[in-house]
C-alpha cells in the first residue's frame, strides 16, 4: 500500500498554534483539526461563522464526526513563529492581493492563498523568507523620510548662497526691493533699523540706499535707466533726415481782444458762436494753406483763468502772435502773455486789431509795448508789428507774410521718416467715440495702427482725424490732428511718442506708473496746506466734470487761488466726461458740490440726483463757476453778530408766583429793560446762562420795559435757578451775513 502523504490546511486566521500537528504525527493521524481563532487582520466574514469547524481528509468517510482536538494544548510554540506567519500574510496584502468574491457575493482572499501545507508550515527556511509587517514597513518609511531630511539639510549647507542682478529704479519700495533680491523683508527692515533708519516694507528708498542694501545682502545692483531717457533717445532727430516744416504759431492776449475772430477769419469759419459767452476756454489748433506754405495756429484762451493753457501754447510754438485791441491797450493777460513768450524764447509778432473803429489808436500800443521791450521796426527794434481789422480784414496778408518771414529766418526743419512724436494740447471724452486726444505732430509721420504712450497711457492709433473733421491715413509734422484709440483719458501737455510694438508701449506706460506712484510724496498739497490751517476751519468739498481736460485743470487752478482762514476748497475729483452715477453717490458720500462744466449728467444720474436730492450745478462760462464756488464758500463763514447791551438789572429777592413760577425781584442799575430782549445771567462775574426775557412786572402789572432807578420783576425763559445779587443784562444783537 502506497503510503500517503499527510497534508495539513489551516483555514482561517493566520495566528495558528503549531502543536496540533506534532501530536496528530505522533498519534498516526492525517487529519487534524484545529479551532478557529480571531484574527485582527482578517475580516471574520471571510471565513465563515465564528463558530464553524474545518476538515481536511484524503478520505473523508474514515474520520469520526467529532473533531479529535477541540482547544489548541497549553504548551503552544513560541511567539516568534506566530509573528512570522501574521507578517506573511500581511506581506500579501502589501503586495496587491486583494480580496476576491466568492460565490455568494462576499469578498474574501482566494482559498488557493490561504492553504497551508505542512511541510510549508514546517519548513522554518521558508517562514523566514516572508514579507514584513505594515508597521514594520511604516517604520522603514519613516526612516526613509529621516534620512532624506538630513541629506537635504547637509546639501543647503553645501550649497553657495545665489548671487542676482538687481534692477534698481529711482525709487523703490522695500517690499519691491525684497521680492527681487529674494529676501525676506523683515531681514532689510532690520539692516536699516542697525543703520538707525525706522522703516516699514511699505516705505520707498532712493537708489543710493537701495544699491548699498543690495551689496549689503550680496547681489550685484543695477541701475534701471529711467523711461524718460529712453523716449529723449527715440525723440533724438536724425540729422541727414531732415526737411522743412509749417511754422507753428500760438495766438495770445487779453480776452475779448479777437484773437478768434482773426482765426476764423483766416480759415473763413466761424468758431466764435460755438464758444460761450464769446470767449475761447479751450485750447484749440488749425491749419491754413498760403500761397508760399502751410501754417499750424493754435488758439488760446485770455480769461485769467487759463494760465496753464496759454503756458503750454507757448512751449510748442515757434511763433507767438500777440492780440492786443487798439481800442483797450495792454491789459494784464497781454502782460502774461508776454512773458510766457519771453521765458520760451520765441520770436513775438503783434497784431494790433480793431484799427477800424474810432477810438482806435495803434500809436499808443505801440508806446506801451515799449515798456516791456517790443520796439517797432519804425522805431529801430526788431518787432514786427501790424495794424489790421478783422472786421474789415485789412492787412491780414502783411500778418501773414510776415510770420512767413520769421518762419523762414527760423529755418524750421525736422525728421519725417521716423516714428512719430508730438504734444497733448487737448483731450476729452466724446460718448460715441471714447477718449480722444488733440495733438500736433512736431516730428517723424503718424500713420494709422502705430502703437504710442501718451503721459501715463497707451493705445493704437484707430483713426486720425483732421482740423476739418477729416479721416486721413498719416500726419506729417505740424499737423494738428484728433486721435482715437487711447485707453483712458490724457492730461492737456503729455507728450505722445510711437513705439514699435504694442508689448514695449505698456511696458513704458506702466513704467511712468511705477515711478509715479512710487515717487509720489505721501502729503498731498491739501495736507500739506492744512498742516499749518487751524482745524477747525470748515471745509467745502469740489466735484468738476468738464468737457475738455483743459477747462477742467483751469477750474481747478482757478478754485485754489480762493483762499480764506475759515474755509478751505477741496477739490476730490476733476474729470472729463458727462456727470455719472458715480460722481453723484460720491458727491453724497463726501457732502461735495457738483459742478458740470459743459456737460450734461446721464439719465441715470440725473435720476439718482433726485432721488438723493443732490444738487448738480451746470455751468457754461468759468467765472460763474468761480461765483458759484465763492456763495457756497461764503455760507460755511460764521455770520457777524454785533452785540448792544441796552441795560442791566440786580437781583433783590426771590418770589414765586401762581401760574408764573419763580419771579426775580430786580433793581434796574444801568440804562433800560425791554421785553423779548435778548438777556444773560452773570453770576460772579460768569455767564451762567442766556436767553430771552419772558415778561417783566410792575407793581403786579405787566410792562414793556424798566427805566433805570425803578423796581420790577422780571423772569427769564427757561431759567429758574436765580440768586440774589445776580446781574440780568439785557442787550440786542445784530446779525450780518459774510461773503468771500
Amino acid at each position: 500500500m502506497e503510503k500517503k502523504k499527510t497534508k495539513l490546511t489551516i483555514s482561517g486566521s493566520s495566528k495558528k498554534t503549531m502543536s496540533n500537528i506534532e501530536i496528530a504525527k505522533t498519534q498516526g493521524k492525517n487529519s487534524v483539526l484545529i479551532e478557529k481563532k480571531s484574527n485582527r487582520y482578517f475580516n471574520k466574514s471571510n471565513f465563515g461563522n465564528k463558530n464553524q469547524k474545518s476538515y481536511i481528509s484524503s478520505k473523508p468517510s474514515s474520520f469520526p464526526k467529532k473533531p479529535i482536538f477541540s482547544k489548541p494544548p497549553i504548551n503552544a510554540p513560541n511567539d516568534f513563529e506566530k509573528r512570522k506567519l501574521a507578517e506573511q500574510r500581511a506581506t500579501k496584502r502589501l503586495k496587491g492581493e486583494t480580496p476576491t468574491k466568492n460565490k455568494e457575493g462576499k469578498s474574501g482572499f482566494k482559498r488557493r492563498e490561504l492553504k497551508l501545507t505542512v511541510s510549508r508550515a514546517l519548513n522554518s527556511e521558508d517562514i523566514e523568507k516572508k514579507g514584513r509587517s505594515l508597521a514594520s514597513l511604516r517604520r522603514a518609511k519613516q526612516k526613509e523620510i529621516r534620512d532624506l531630511k538630513k541629506d537635504d539639510a547637509n546639501n543647503k549647507d553645501v550649497l553657495k548662497p545665489v548671487k542676482r542682478d538687481i534692477k534698481i529704479p529711482e525709487v523703490i519700495t522695500i517690499r519691491e526691493l525684497a521680492n527681487r533680491m529674494a529676501e525676506q523683508s523683515s531681514n532689510i527692515i532690520k539692516h536699516l533699523l542697525g543703520m538707525g533708519v525706522t522703516a516699514t516694507i511699505n516705505h520707498s528708498i532712493n537708489a543710493d540706499t537701495a544699491e548699498y542694501l543690495v551689496q549689503e545682502f550680496g547681489h550685484n545692483p543695477i541701475k534701471e535707466q529711467k523711461t524718460e531717457e529712453i523716449i529723449k533717445k527715440i525723440k533724438e532727430v536724425k540729422s541727414e533726415n531732415l526737411k522743412s516744416r509749417a511754422p507753428i504759431v500760438t495766438v495770445m492776449g487779453h480776452v475779448d481782444h479777437g484773437k478768434t475772430s482773426l482765426l476764423d477769419v483766416l480759415r473763413k469759419t466761424n468758431v466764435v458762436s460755438g464758444e460761450f459767452g464769446g470767449i475761447t476756454q479751450h485750447i484749440g489748433a488749425y491749419q491754413i494753406n498760403t500761397k508760399k506754405s502751410k501754417i499750424t495756429f493754435i488758439d488760446t484762451p485770455g480769461h485769467a483763468a487759463f494760465t496753464e493753457m496759454r503756458a503750454r501754447g507757448s512751449k510748442l510754438t515757434d511763433i507767438v502772435v500777440l492780440v492786443v485791441a487798439a481800442d483797450d491797450g495792454v491789459k494784464p493777460q497781454t502782460v502774461e502773455s508776454i512773458k510766457h513768450a519771453k521765458a520760451a524764447k520765441v520770436p513775438i509778432v503783434v497784431a494790433i486789431n480793431k484799427c477800424d473803429l474810432p477810438e482806435a489808436d495803434p500809436q499808443k500800443i505801440k508806446n506801451q509795448l515799449l515798456e516791456y521791450e517790443l520796439i517797432a521796426e519804425e522805431l529801430s527794434g526788431d518787432t514786427l508789428m501790424v495794424e489790421l481789422s478783422t472786421k474789415t480784414k485789412k492787412n491780414l496778408d502783411k500778418l501773414l507774410e510776415s510770420i512767413q518771414l520769421q518762419s523762414e529766418l527760423l529755418d524750421l526743419k525736422t525728421d519725417f521718416d521716423t516714428k512719430a512724436s508730438g504734444s497733448v494740447i487737448e483731450s476729452k471724452i466724446d460718448i460715441g467715440k471714447g477718449p480722444i486726444v488733440n495733438i500736433i505732430v512736431t516730428t517723424g509721420t503718424l500713420k494709422k495702427g502705430d502703437y504710442f504712450v501718451c503721459g501715463l497711457k497707451s493705445g493704437k492709433v484707430r483713426a486720425i482725424i483732421n482740423d476739418l473733421g477729416q479721416n486721413i491715413e498719416e500726419a506729417t509734422p505740424a499737423t494738428p490732428v484728433e486721435v482715437l484709440g487711447i485707453n483712458g483719458a490724457a492730461k492737456a501737455g503729455d507728450d505722445f511718442i510711437v513705439f514699435e510694438s504694442e508689448k514695449e508701449a505698456r511696458e513704458i506706460s506702466n513704467a511712468r506708473v511705477q515711478e509715479k506712484q512710487e515717487g509720489k510724496n505721501p502729503l498731498n498739497l491739501v495736507t500739506q496746506d492744512s498742516a499749518f490751517k487751524d482745524k477747525s476751519s470748515e471745509i467745502l468739498n469740489i466735484i468738476i466734470k468738464s468737457d475738455v481736460h483743459g477747462s477742467a485743470e483751469a477750474i481747478k487752478n482757478a478754485i485754489s487761488q480762493i483762499k480764506h482762514e475759515e474755509v478751505l476748497p477741496k477739490i476730490i475729483l476733476s474729470d472729463i466726461g458727462m456727470v455719472t452715477e458715480t460722481d453723484v453717490t460720491l458727491a453724497k458720500a463726501s457732502n461735495a458740490v457738483l459742478v458740470a462744466f459743459n456737460v450734461k449728467p446721464s439719465k441715470e444720474a440725473k435720476k439718482l440726483a433726485e432721488q438723493e436730492k443732490i444738487s448738480i450745478s451746470s455751468y457754461n462760462i468759468i467765472y460763474e463757476v468761480l461765483d458759484f464756488i465763492k456763495n457756497k464758500m461764503s455760507g460755511l463763514l460764521t455770520p457777524d453778530v454785533q452785540e448792544k447791551i441796552i441795560g442791566s438789572a440786580e437781583i433783590l429777592e426771590i418770589f414765586k408766583v401762581s401760574k408764573v413760577g419763580k419771579v426775580a425781584g430786580s433793581k434796574v442799575i444801568d440804562g433800560e429793560i425791554l421785553q423779548d430782549s435778548s438777556a444773560r445771567i452773570i453770576r460772579d462775574g460768569k455767564v451762567i446762562y442766556s436767553g430771552k426775557i419772558g415778561s417783566i412786572f410792575r407793581e403786579k402789572n405787566q410792562a414793556k420795559q424798566v427805566a433805570a432807578g425803578l423796581e420790577c420783576g422780571i423772569t427769564i425763559k427757561d431759567f429758574n435757578d436765580y440768586k440774589k445779587k445776580d446781574i440780568i443784562e439785557a442787550y440786542n444783537s445784530t446779525i450780518t451775513e459774510r461773503r468771500i
